[in-house]
């Protein structure tokens, strides 16, 4: 690349103050929140759709590699330019175009924050149910490319469960609008379910279209504490197959709860080794019958103990123990593996027994917290990564771990997508044939091969 002439060439698309080049300043555009550091030569920060084409279609016609970025808060190296060439943050083009309260939709572009989102539909009495951990730092763009999920899955779904349509710019420079602004559409192919979740290797998202929901009136909370991890996975079964579905189903392991009990201010009993929070919404006395009858199937599952969030004091109490997990785990260890695996929910109770025994065949800690109504573990085993010998023992862990959840009817990945660092095992869960037909959508999208390169495929 002749970085001097392609930077005069950025200069014409857009304000040089939107242009990036000096080690210093595209450090911080070199990684996300997976190890590892790749330094681009440009980060570039396009103010609208227009300038996206122009630079893509720069970037075609020079054969420079392409990286988009959102908040940079992927697990995965999904954001980071393993080949260099120019890093693409949508961050300025972060307006809320449009929230329609009559048809129940909003029009956004890429750079928005979630929460700031949530909370400006909110202030209308609608609701964006996607909730990433992440959501008060991460941006819809960005949710979009990985297909982002969070506690409310279980019953609301994911983030491609509320795209109505997009707007996105293939590497080549054409602008294409996906999808409508209606509940039903199916004319022609599903472009919009496509791009969602093909972390920014297809087309680059400058738009999109969000279905809303009527708010919910009320919110009911309890924590239920359980001697068994694997009491705690069976209740959980035993809620869904009842027909009783929350809006939130979170559980808790051991380790985890080891990991927070010192950095929140709310009791955990002694004995306790695992526990779920439990959140149901809707009208207020539905919402407090709901919970009061999850509570009995808790108790009938062997829970020791239960408490029910009286007011907003103790919801923050209760939601504390879980958002203070992600920080408190590096009690364990510096460093650690971070995966996000997806079983049947059925097949709960196993999958944390596997995690147990991996964890004592290999000798190492591996917490497991998450998303227990959907069946979304997040697995994290804690190590020290400059010990060659516990490094190898963790890797061959995640291996044995992924080969037993595809044998479960699972999959590798409930939100974090694949990036960089599930891109080994992609051949565990899709064969030969699927693995030729997605490089054959790639090169229909990208026929030069620039954007976000060795990602996925």
């Amino acid at each position: 690349m002749k970085t001097g002439k392609i930077y005069n060439r950025l200069c014409q698309i857009t304000d040089k103050k939107n242009i990036l080049k000096e080690k210093e300043d595209l450090y911080c555009y070199s990684y996300d929140s997976k190890e590892g550091f790749f330094q681009p030569d440009f980060a570039v920060f396009p103010e609208n759709t227009e300038q996206v084409s122009r630079i893509l279609k720069l970037c075609t016609e020079n054969k420079i590699y392409v990286t988009p970025r959102g908040a940079g808060t992927g697990t995965t190296g999904g954001s980071v330019p393993v080949k260099g060439g120019i890093v693409l943050c949508t961050s300025k083009m972060n307006k809320i175009l449009e929230i329609n309260s009559d048809d129940f939709y909003a029009r956004v572009q890429p750079g928005v924050f979630t929460g700031e989102f949530k909370k400006e539909v909110l202030k209308q009495n609608m609701f964006y149910p996607p909730d990433p951990a992440s959501s008060d730092f991460c941006t819809l763009g960005g949710n979009l490319a990985e297909c982002a999920g969070g506690p409310c899955a279980v019953k609301y779904g994911v983030t491609r469960d509320y795209v109505l349509g997009l707007e996105a710019v293939l590497p080549t420079g054409e602008i294409i609008k996906t999808g409508v602004n209606t509940v039903k559409g199916v004319v022609g192919y599903d472009f919009s379910r496509l791009l969602v979740g093909s972390e920014g290797t297809l087309a680059v998202i400058t738009e999109a279209v969000l279905k809303l929901l009527p708010a919910p009136q009320s919110t009911s909370l309890m924590i239920a504490f359980f001697t068994s991890i694997n009491d705690a996975a069976s209740a959980v079964s035993k809620i869904i197959k009842q027909g009783k579905i929350p809006s939130v189903l979170e559980f808790m392991d051991n380790l985890s709860i080891d990991c927070v009990r010192d950095n929140i201010n709310f009791n955990i009993p002694e004995n306790v080794k695992s526990l779920l929070i439990i959140e149901t919404d809707g009208e207020e006395k539905a919402a407090l019958d709901q919970i009061k009858e999850i509570e009995k199937i808790c108790l009938s599952m062997n829970s020791v103990s239960t408490r029910t969030a009286d007011d907003s004091e103790m919801k923050k109490s209760i939601w504390d123990v879980r958002k203070n997990l992600s920080s408190s785990l590096f009690k364990y260890g510096p460093d650690k593996i971070n995966e996000d695996i997806v079983v049947p929910r059925s097949k709960l109770p196993e999958t944390v027994s596997e995690i147990e025994r991996l964890s004592r065949v290999s000798d190492l800690p591996m917490v497991s917290f998450g998303h227990a109504g959907d069946g979304n573990i997040h697995f994290n085993i804690m190590l020290d990564k400059s010990d060659k010998i516990m490094h190898e023992r963790a890797l061959r862990a995640v291996k044995e771990l992924f080969q037993f959840v595809i044998k479960c009817g699972g999959t590798l990945s409930g939100e974090h997508g694949v990036g960089i660092s599930k891109k080994d095992y992609i051949g565990f869960e899709i064969d030969r044939n699927q693995r030729d037909l997605m490089r054959r959508i790639k090169n229909a999208f990208d026929p030069a091969g620039i954007l976000n390169p060795g990602k996925i495929i």
